[in-house]
């Protein structure tokens, strides 16, 4: 987007722009995102967002997405939204985040109204929409309650501001703010009543399986067929049986993959597995409910940052329905590359059916690949 901004290919409109494939990638991620892509939409009666018909405003929204693409530190993430901000381009505020917190998930928190709806009710803050200045004081504001609650939430500011868009969304009340006993049992009673509810699947989800099963079996496979396994960086800490997720894993990458290129994204992989010498021989992306795109693009980042020639086999591990929706993703243009490298799909159900027979009697690998299907 950057490079067509650059190059003055970027065009006039929202609609079949490089901004929309990004905005629509994001908005396709979880429900927080839905609507991503309201900000950017021309409006002509308005003549909002002022980065279609003024050249200048165009170059200064490119560069930030540039520079933001390229550094890797608090300070010059927030110095390019001062930049930015400085501007005042019409119609072009905070929205902005929802990329950049893509590109920085420790850094820059996603924005919308239901998660200022959710801090507000929480903090007793009184954040606005459509302003920088009141995004990083929220961002401030996040930052300090993540860090409070940092063993329940994630260094990825994803959660808390997810936990406040759940609060904003209406899902659950905020706890009462004062002392008032009668207030907090009300709430602490409502509360359960919501627990209580949220434990009891519906019909459609009465064998639907967690994500954090999914890569519970997968570590436990892993580890009875002798290899080391790495959880993602982000869902280590999860409750997941007795214990945690990350329970007996590395704690740590080998040195040679912890330095190689894309090594930031390699550590979200869900599941990798690795043998004695330390290179990784599988890796795997559940994905349960969301979009494939980020799942893809780790795979990707991690086949082609580096040697990949001890790569056995990368693995999509889907509910069964999804299959032809995985497929779908895979056959667009912008994952091209991905035909070069061996991606399969690993179903659900047929994890779940060998998963015990494979831990017995397995031999490496090969046994995951006699269950799955190939995609490339």
């Amino acid at each position: 987007m950057a490079a067509e901004i650059e190059a003055e290919r970027f065009g006039v409109a929202y609609r079949g722009s490089s901004l929309e494939t990004v905005v629509h990638s994001i908005a396709e991620q979880r429900q927080v995102f839905k609507g991503a892509d309201h900000a950017f939409l021309w409006k002509p009666k308005l003549r909002i967002p002022d980065i279609y018909e003024h050249p200048g405003n165009q170059r200064a929204f490119g560069q930030l997405l540039d520079a933001c693409v390229c550094c890797d530190t608090e300070e010059h993430v927030l110095a390019e939204i001062h930049r930015i901000d400085a501007l005042k381009i019409k119609g072009l505020g905070p929205a902005v985040a929802n990329i950049l917190y893509f590109l920085h998930p420790t850094i820059a928190p996603p924005f919308n109204t239901a998660i200022v709806r959710g801090y507000n009710a929480l903090t007793g803050a009184n954040v606005k929409l459509g302003r920088w200045d009141e995004y990083l004081a929220m961002r401030q504001g996040l930052i300090a309650f993540n860090r409070k609650y940092r063993d329940l939430l994630s260094n990825d500011l994803g959660a808390a501001a997810a936990f406040c868009f759940d609060l904003g969304m209406g899902l659950y009340a905020p706890p009462p703010r004062s002392n008032d006993v009668a207030a907090r049992a009300d709430w602490a009673a409502d509360l359960a009543r919501v627990r209580a509810q949220a434990i009891k699947p519906s019909a459609a989800e009465a064998d639907a399986r967690t994500h954090t099963e999914i890569q519970g079996w997968l570590r436990d496979l892993g580890r009875a067929l002798g290899y080391d396994v790495w959880i993602a960086q982000n869902d280590r800490g999860r409750p997941c049986g007795p214990g945690r997720l990350g329970d007996h894993c590395l704690e740590r990458l080998p040195t040679a993959l912890d330095n190689r290129p894309g090594a930031e994204a390699v550590r979200l992989i869900d599941v990798l597995w690795l043998n004695t010498a330390g290179a990784i021989v599988a890796a795997f992306e559940v994905e349960h409910t969301t979009s494939i795109y980020s799942g893809i693009v780790r795979m990707l980042d991690l086949a082609l940052g580096g040697d990949a020639s001890g790569l056995h086999s990368l693995f999509l591990v889907a509910p069964d329905k999804r299959e032809a929706d995985v497929r779908a993703q895979i056959a667009r243009p912008a994952f091209s590359r991905i035909a070069d490298l061996s991606v399969r799909y690993l179903p659900y159900s047929a994890l779940e059916q060998h998963r015990e027979a494979m831990a017995r009697f397995g031999s490496g690998v090969a046994a995951l690949e006699k269950v799955s299907h190939r995609l490339t």
